[in-house]
């Protein structure tokens, strides 16, 4: 009889590691630069929608899903998923947002006007921002085989902001891993896996459909209010590798986190950024970088409700790479 206990104990222990664990710990996929690699055509859309295509996954914002988005207004309560504007100079904001006068109260020479000037690098971890798709390039080639050399000082010819002036308009999901977790924010350097992803789904009781954008909020701006800014492109929360992947098999429009989306490091030896590689590149999925969803949070949070409308509109910079921009999600 003994024996038969200690048998039970030792099982039931072995079962108890394995629910601790969960079941992802034991399947989870591990990528390397060769998987990466693979990916880059096995889950390509290039010519999907014609070799001169150059909106990739947004063609899947149709007058369809405009109208599906519309419909998901019920309050009128609108939130901004910008981060305010970043002037000082911080470890993960080496060019500072600049904002000059021009004309002041004490120089108005008889006029009646003040102005100013912006000069903003918005690419890095300080500024939210859109990526287009020929931001990055992979041997040569950005989305839909456009070649990253054809890029000259007066900026690029192709796959520029200006394609997306009409706008996003379409349904937006955030993914709030925090709350999944039971934590306030993730550590800098937690990965976040797919099936993290579809925990959340299950748990807030949404859907990932083709045409959306999923935010994956990580609690990032929370933990540097609380304790001060640090080196974000050498270590941040974000989605692992094998999370771009069943991402791309829910057929989104856009992602968008509040740091890169891309876990740092990315635990993927060879390969410094394999979500953005895989979004902008292969899939030809724009991104949205550095959006702060703290509101955005606490707002599906208030309203159990996770899904909303979101707008965003890029400035039609001609031959530009991207865009710093305010997206707005609307209840």
């Amino acid at each position: 009889m003994k024996k038969i206990l200690a048998a039970l104990i030792s099982t039931s222990a072995v079962i108890a590691v394995f629910l601790a664990c969960g079941p992802s710990a034991q399947t989870r996929e591990t990528v390397t630069k060769a998987t990466v690699d693979a990916w880059m055509t096995d889950l390509s859309n290039w010519g999907r929608w014609g070799a001169e295509d150059q909106l990739g996954t947004v063609n899947l914002i149709t007058p369809e899903k405009r109208k599906q988005a519309a419909a998901l207004v019920k309050e009128g309560v609108s939130v901004s998923l910008a981060r305010n504007v970043e002037k000082e100079e911080a470890p993960d904001n080496p060019r500072p947002f600049v904002h000059r006068m021009l004309n002041t109260g004490d120089n108005l020479g008889g006029g009646q006007f003040v102005s100013d000037e912006y000069t903003v690098g918005y690419h890095g971890f300080a500024h939210t921002h859109m990526d287009s798709l020929t931001h990055m390039s992979y041997q040569g080639k950005s989305y839909n085989g456009f070649e990253i050399a054809q890029v000259k000082e007066d900026g690029t010819p192709h796959l520029a902001i200006p394609n997306f002036k009409t706008g996003i308009f379409t349904k937006g999901i955030l993914m709030d891993i925090p709350k999944l977790k039971g934590v306030d924010y993730l550590e800098p350097g937690t990965p976040i896996y797919p099936e993290d992803l579809a925990a959340w789904e299950k748990e807030a009781g949404v859907k990932v459909e083709p045409g959306d954008v999923v935010f994956i909020y990580s609690g990032r701006w929370k933990l540097r209010d609380e304790k001060g800014p640090w080196a974000a492109s050498q270590k941040s929360a974000g989605i692992y590798a094998s999370s771009a992947k069943w991402l791309r098999e829910r057929d989104i429009a856009m992602i968008g986190s509040d740091a890169s989306s891309d876990v740092q490091p990315s635990g993927v030896e060879g390969v410094g950024s394999p979500v953005h590689q895989l979004m902008l590149i292969a899939f030809g999925t724009p991104i949205f970088d550095n959006c702060d969803l703290e509101d955005l949070a606490a707002e599906c949070r208030r309203q159990n409700r996770w899904e909303f409308l979101l707008t965003a509109a890029p400035i039609p910079v001609g031959r530009g790479t991207g865009s710093p921009l305010n997206p707005i999600a609307t209840f």
